[in-house]
């Protein structure tokens, strides 16, 4: 369930095939942070090789893969897509779960959650749960593993959060 944000590229002494990756790569992060209906239960990750994109993450809505797949095959330069998204499957047990560590995350972390940011993202499968994502220091990644792991019904964390300094 492990989903990272890669972006390989080829090498290539011209600098204009750098400056056309880049804005690709830029292109392809704009329009799955435009997907409708992506949420802080979903997590969107991919990864160039030239022309072809391979998407990678985990939705909780099928709908979410087919649309993610749409909007990085109308960029520009994307000549083949790869998805690799995976569908969660539904249980109300993980939907419970997803809730009460958007509660518990956002009663101490709330700027992780705005609608506009969204750094931290919440995958739950089958009670095991990967938090995707940024933060700011180590101690908000520490804080927000351990705010999911004292969640009732939780099995494992893997805390995955990347941590970035500005």
């Amino acid at each position: 369930m492990r989903a990272f944000l890669t972006v390989a590229f080829t090498l290539c002494a011209s600098t204009a095939f750098s400056a056309a990756a880049d804005d690709m790569v830029r292109e392809i992060r704009h329009e799955l942070l435009l997907v409708p209906h992506y949420t802080v239960f979903d997590w969107l990750a991919w990864r160039v090789d030239g022309g072809k994109v391979t998407l990678l993450g985990a939705v909780v809505d099928a709908g979410m893969k087919r649309d993610a797949e749409k909007a990085v095959r109308s960029i520009q330069g994307v000549r083949d897509v790869q998805n690799n998204i995976e569908v969660l499957p539904a249980s109300g047990t993980d939907d419970r779960i997803r809730h009460d560590i958007l509660l518990s995350i956002n009663k101490e972390m709330s700027a992780y959650l705005s609608q506009e940011v969204r750094q931290i993202h919440i995958i739950v499968k089958s009670g095991n749960v990967s938090l995707e994502g940024e933060a700011q220091s180590q101690a908000d990644k520490d804080k927000a593993g351990a705010l999911t792991s004292h969640v009732q019904g939780v099995h494992q964390v893997a805390n995955n959060l990347v941590v970035v300094t500005q």
